[in-house]
């Protein structure tokens, strides 16, 4: 499948598509005079070139407010036009998520690939350390991904140091948007869960419910702002596990009666790490759990300010996606069967 490139067509000129809404009697339709156009390119100015000068004549190229506000809109809206049906969608964008997004995305350009952060800044828990210090720890052999993407670090034998979090964090982010099949919606929450019956009669996972965070955050101040929906046969939770949108996926499935928790467990480093990567995996039809998310659902201990398993829990749920997703007949996003 080759991810959809994405276009913003002028209302303007565009002709009408098979299926496209077509006004019926007593609805409204704008003559063509009230219908704005777009005109993206900006042609620049005789007598007004910019100019890079900062002895104080510094000068910017000219372009009204109504091309910024329209630039940023049509793209916006064009991918969420695109990933309203994805092949996966990713909940957080926290080490894990961003670990096993990359990594999916690289092992499988054919994949439309959605990620999902509540937050305005990307990132999780991995701009810094340990009670806010700088410095990323991450045991072996988790740091081939820093020699992959080119982050630099201190070797200490069994572990390596990365001087600021936010270097790999940053890194990462940026290697990873470059990937034309990939989408990342910031400041935007998971809601809730689409759980369909598939065909042999059980329940499963077939997408996500969405709204902007600020929206979500305001459900007690203000009725009746819904939401709305990403299709996709393949859901990824890596929601972390504190604070007020950790753990949603399994958290969801368990107040829904479908799934018990077993709670995260006090710190053990050395025993964590391990069972969380070797045990990401799909835990309900549909959803496969990883990070710390998955803490919450098997009732593994916390490890800390050691990012290696976090690392390591997202590749691997890169690769289990790949293999759930290889396993399914799907259609416009939607699990029709399985294949033999």
């Amino acid at each position: 499948m080759t991810p959809p490139t994405a276009s913003f067509v002028n209302p303007a000129v565009a002709e009408p598509q098979l299926g496209s809404f077509k006004p019926t009697k007593g609805s409204f339709h704008p003559s063509s005079t009230a219908t704005p156009t777009y005109e993206q390119y900006v042609p620049i100015k005789t007598g007004q070139e910019p100019i890079e000068d900062f002895a104080g004549n510094y000068r910017f190229a000219e372009i009204k407010e109504s091309h910024t506000s329209r630039a940023m809109t049509a793209r916006y809206m064009t991918d969420m036009m695109d990933a309203a049906v994805s092949d996966v969608v990713i909940i957080g964008a926290g080490s894990a998520g961003l670990t096993c997004a990359y990594t999916l995305a690289k092992q499988r350009p054919d994949l439309r690939i959605t990620i999902l952060e509540a937050s305005v800044a990307p990132g999780g828990g991995a701009w810094l350390g340990g009670q806010l210090m700088s410095g990323m720890v991450i045991r072996k052999p988790a740091h081939n991904l820093l020699v992959e993407i080119g982050v630099p670090f201190d070797d200490e034998g069994s572990y390596v140091v990365v001087k600021h979090a936010a270097l790999f964090t940053s890194t990462l982010m940026s290697k990873l948007l470059l990937m034309p099949n990939v989408k990342l919606f910031n400041a935007t929450c998971c809601e809730d869960l689409i759980i369909k019956k598939d065909q042999s009669g059980a329940q499963r996972i077939n997408g996500v419910v969405t709204n902007w965070t600020l929206v979500t955050m305001a459900h007690g101040l203000q009725s009746c702002m819904d939401p709305q929906t990403i299709t996709a046969p393949v859901v990824i939770g890596a929601c972390g596990h504190d604070g007020p949108f950790g753990a949603f996926s399994v958290k969801r499935l368990s107040s829904a009666g479908l799934i018990k928790l077993g709670d995260m467990r006090p710190m053990d480093m050395n025993k964590s790490e391990g069972l969380i990567v070797n045990n990401t995996r799909e835990v309900f039809p549909g959803l496969i759990v990883s990070g710390m998310e998955l803490s919450e659902h098997d009732g593994h201990p916390r490890m800390g300010a050691s990012f290696g398993g976090m690392i390591g829990s997202g590749q691997k749920a890169a690769y289990e996606a790949i293999k759930l997703y290889d396993s399914l007949e799907v259609e416009d996003g939607e699990v029709v069967g399985l294949k033999h």
